[in-house]
């Protein structure tokens, strides 16, 4: 199931040339300044240890490892990793089969009265599946405050969908570094956000990172991970079985929730708010994890603030909310802020429906 061969294939994406002003690349709200190229022969490099090493150097693993839509016009298809909604391989066709399937069980209209019941059942057992990973910070050794104030001074950017198995393995890894980040929701049938991502990195595949502090945009969750690790992590390894659960463990929450978290809602409105939602979460909290799945199928972009315990910004969340417990919402379009995760869905759905 893993092979390993070397070749030019790009870990961390550079954008396309022609998407660049004098201003930087417009990903989201924000124009992003990307590095240029750095190579005589043409050829993409990338930062490691402080140095740009060109990628041909590099040993690619292919793996499943990311939820691609692929424009065989744009990628070769010895290039392709990852499951793909277009055919071509198993994971591809199991895909396929899965979200339809999961879509029909899944409980119907994601507006509708839930059954409260089952909703916190299923999510607390998707939480027992990822136990290990995505609950609190790795370490206060790691001097997160010190990382998100001096290291990441503008926020990360994600482009995800909350159901797919690859993307929660790096928002795993984005709890556990204590980092806050901007995400961008690519549910199927995206009607902004998906096309952004193959605007800019070339094919529609997720997880798909963009740092603005470094200039560096990334397809493929295991490079991505061990980019924030080194990155962000102090130069240390991923959490021991992060990456390689993922394929065992990784998919048990994603049928355990029927899907929720993968389609967009056909009442969603078609043009984002003004400013984004905030949400304090950490991956692993059931109740956070019913309204981050909302938050995608309305494809509403937020700024997810991981706040896992022992995190440097609980004492934000407590002076904010007067609680340390999440989910804790707040829109800053209409002033509303809630901590009741009934309340919040009820909240999204009735405001952000285009009805």
């Amino acid at each position: 199931m893993l092979s390993v061969n070397c070749s030019r294939h790009h870990f961390w994406e550079p954008l396309p040339q022609n998407s660049v002003n004098n201003k930087g690349i417009l990903l989201g709200n924000r124009y992003v300044s990307v590095s240029k190229k750095n190579s005589s022969n043409g050829s993409s490099r990338f930062l490691r240890n402080g140095k740009w090493v060109p990628c041909e150097k590099r040993f690619c693993a292919k793996s499943l490892d990311s939820e691609t839509d692929t424009d065989p016009t744009i990628i070769n298809s010895q290039e392709s990793t990852g499951v793909s909604d277009n055919g071509g391989n198993p994971s591809t066709s199991f895909l396929s089969v899965l979200c339809p399937l999961l879509r029909l069980f899944s409980g119907g209209d994601p507006s509708q009265e839930r059954n409260s019941i089952l909703e916190v059942a299923t999510s607390s057992l998707s939480t027992l599946a990822r136990y290990p990973w995505g609950s609190r910070p790795l370490s206060t050794s790691l001097s997160s405050q010190q990382i998100t104030t001096e290291d990441s001074p503008m926020r990360l950017q994600l482009y995800e969908f909350e159901a797919c198995p690859f993307c929660r393995r790096v928002r795993e890894a984005l709890t556990e570094l204590d980092l806050s980040v901007e995400v961008y929701p690519c549910p199927k049938g995206s009607l902004r956000h998906r096309e952004i991502v193959k605007t800019f990195g070339g094919k529609q595949q997720f997880p798909f990172l963009v740092d603005p502090n470094t200039g560096i945009s990334m397809y493929e969750s295991g490079e991505i991970v061990k980019y924030l690790f080194q990155r962000y992590g102090c130069g240390r390894n991923p959490s021991f079985g992060l990456l390689e659960s993922t394929m065992f463990t990784g998919w048990i929450p994603t049928i355990l929730r029927a899907g929720r978290g993968m389609m967009l809602w056909e009442k969603a409105r078609k043009d984002p708010p003004p400013r984004k939602l905030e949400l304090f979460s950490y991956e692993n909290n059931p109740y956070a994890r019913i309204v981050r799945e909302a938050l995608c199928e309305l494809e509403i972009p937020y700024i997810l603030q991981n706040v896992g315990e022992g995190s440097s910004k609980s004492e934000l969340l407590f002076k904010r909310s007067g609680s340390k417990e999440v989910p804790y919402f707040i829109d800053p379009n209409t002033g509303v802020e809630i901590g009741n995760y009934k309340k919040i869905l009820s909240y999204l759905f009735q405001t952000y429906s285009s009805v």
